[in-house]
């Protein structure tokens, strides 16, 4: 299946809610939200308000990818602010299997993302239960950056993987 969810983070943020109107009149599938704490990447977004004001402008499924250190402590506010699916990085959860189950259990999709050097077994016990996989083809935190080749080699274990 073949979805297309354009990022906010190419948008012009002092028009934000025309700019989400947009992509949603083109098409897509999904609105990608990317969330940067300054800490687990060098650059800093959004939070859950800007996501409610969103919400309420917009019905698109919102995937909001957390590039945060402790997701675990922020997945509630997203939820509540309107994500439909949360996408977490494996590198920052020590209790990865937990936050995942945490997230199913508000009754929202759940992802992971793995970072261009993170190897795919990181997931291994948990892909059954989840809903996207986020393979990073650039280093997270700043938008523009060239492609890594090495993604698509991931990509190809990732598919293995899957269909065992």
């Amino acid at each position: 299946m073949t979805l297309v969810a354009p990022s906010i983070l190419s948008a012009d943020f002092a028009h934000l809610a025309e700019e989400v109107a947009k992509v949603e009149k083109a098409g897509a599938d999904m609105l990608h939200i990317d969330v940067m704490d300054g800490h687990f990447v060098p650059n800093l977004t959004i939070g859950p308000q800007v996501v409610a004001d969103l919400r309420a402008c917009s019905p698109m499924f919102f995937d909001v990818h957390l590039m945060v250190e402790r997701p675990e402590q922020i997945v509630r506010p997203f939820f509540e602010a309107g994500a439909n699916l949360i996408t977490v990085h494996a590198e920052t959860c020590i209790h990865l299997h937990r936050v995942v189950q945490g997230i199913k259990e508000l009754g929202i999709r759940c992802g992971v993302a793995l970072n261009p050097a993170t190897p795919i077994e990181v997931i291994k016990y948990v892909v059954r239960d989840l809903d996207l996989v986020l393979v990073m083809s650039v280093n997270p935190g700043f938008p523009e950056q060239e492609f890594l080749p090495l993604a698509l080699d991931k990509t190809r274990e990732l598919r293995t993987l899957l269909q065992d």
